[in-house]
């Protein structure tokens, strides 16, 4: 029993899977953050683009 305990503080497999999920969950915040502030830009890019495809073109 006091193996299973000592294994179960020196085991070290499960700590590489949560540090994954720490990055992941700090990128998508970024991300978000980021994709807030420019929602205006990022709105003008993508209208521009499908006035192009739709043949408005309009400087």
């Amino acid at each position: 029993m006091l193996k299973k305990m000592k294994n179960l503080v020196v085991e070290e497999e499960g700590q590489a899977l949560t540090e994954y999920g720490l990055i992941i969950a700090l990128v998508s915040v970024l991300l978000a953050g980021v994709l807030i502030t420019f929602k205006g830009e990022l709105a003008n890019v993508f209208t521009k683009i499908n006035n192009y495809l739709n043949g408005t073109t309009t400087s």
